[in-house]
Order: structure tokens, then C-alpha cells, then sequence
């Protein structure tokens, strides 16, 4: 009976061991990955700073660049043209946000991330979370770009005061003859949701 005893005592101390060593190599494996993923952040990273640079100097546009990473592939690159191309909307998060839907024939980004050179404004932000893009990661902060006279906080609080006290005057006009096409959205058997 003692001999058994030790005998399974012998073999539980085995897969012990082997369990630890196991779980050491999942860890070691594991910060490793994280060590290549971090490396890959910042190729990606440097790459919407090289953009937002580099437009930047040759006049192109404001300080900003963005990509969108799929499987560890840049699929798009963004950058502001907003003076390039006379367009508000122009912003590079935008802009390559468009060219990624258009590239991989999707409205929907949401196995890819993106990579700006700063944090979005609102309205990239809005584009960033219609897109359902999985991640995202910027360079400069909002505050970065308020010092440079490029400030959204204006419009971050304007987005949380109720219509009437917003600075631009918005002004309900003909809701029943608006409602038509919501009505015929709502029974139409055949439409793609987004």
C-alpha cells in the first residue's frame, strides 16, 4: 500500500511539474507575443506619424495620418486634406476609414484597428464607431491639439447640451413628412441593418 501511495504521489509531483513548466512556456509564449504585438503597434503607429509629417510639410493638409490594420496588414492610409481638398470632413481618420470600407467591400471594420497620429475629434470618433472598428490607438492627445489651435473640446461639450442651447440654431422642420421614409425603412422586408 506504501508503495503505491508513493507511487501516485511520485506521478502527481510529475504532472505538477510538468503543469508548471507548461504554464511557464504559456507565459513565456505570451510575452513574447505581447513583446511582437507591442513592436507591431508601433510600426503601425509611426506610420500614420510619417503620414501626418510628411503631408504636413508638402502642404497637403493639417498635422494628421491615420491607417487601418488588418492582420497585421495596413489596408488603408488616411491624411488630412481638409485645405487640399476644400472638405470638413476630410480628416485622415476619415479618410482612410473610407478607403479601407471601399478596399475590403464592407461597411463594417470590425476586425481591423486604426492607428492616428491623434486622438480623434467627435466626429471621427462617430465615423470610428459607425465604422465598429475593434481598437484604436492615437499618438497626440486633444489637449496637444487645442495648443496648436486645433481645438474639439468645443464641440465635445456642444454634443452634450440639449438642441436649444447649442451655439448653431437647429430647428425641427415637416417631422411628418420625414417619418415617410422611416416608416417604409421600418416594413422594408429586404434591408441591410448597419
Amino acid at each position: 500500500m506504501l508503495a503505491i501511495r508513493q507511487n501516485f504521489k511520485s506521478k502527481n509531483e510529475s504532472k505538477n511539474t510538468k503543469t508548471l513548466m507548461n504554464g511557464a512556456l504559456q507565459e513565456e509564449t505570451s510575452e513574447k507575443t505581447q513583446l511582437i504585438k507591442g513592436q507591431m503597434n508601433q510600426k503601425f503607429m509611426r506610420e500614420a506619424i510619417r503620414l501626418s509629417v510628411k503631408m504636413m510639410r508638402c502642404g497637403q493638409g493639417g498635422p494628421f495620418g491615420a491607417v487601418v490594420v488588418r492582420n497585421g496588414k495596413i489596408v488603408s492610409r488616411g491624411r488630412n486634406q481638409v485645405t487640399s481638398a476644400n472638405d470638413p470632413t476630410a480628416h485622415a481618420e476619415i479618410v482612410a476609414i473610407r478607403a479601407a470600407c471601399q478596399r475590403l467591400k464592407t461597411f463594417q471594420l470590425d476586425d481591423c484597428d486604426l492607428y492616428t497620429s491623434c486622438e480623434p475629434c467627435p466626429m471621427c470618433l462617430s465615423a470610428i464607431y459607425w465604422a465598429r472598428l475593434r481598437k484604436v490607438f492615437y499618438g497626440n492627445t486633444r489637449e496637444d491639439a487645442a495648443r496648436i489651435n486645433f481645438d474639439d473640446d468645443f464641440i465635445y461639450r456642444e454634443v452634450g447640451l440639449p438642441i436649444g442651447k447649442r451655439k448653431i440654431r437647429m430647428k425641427q422642420l415637416l417631422r411628418k413628412e420625414a417619418l415617410v421614409a422611416f416608416q417604409e425603412w421600418e416594413r422594408k422586408p429586404d434591408k441591410i441593418l448597419y
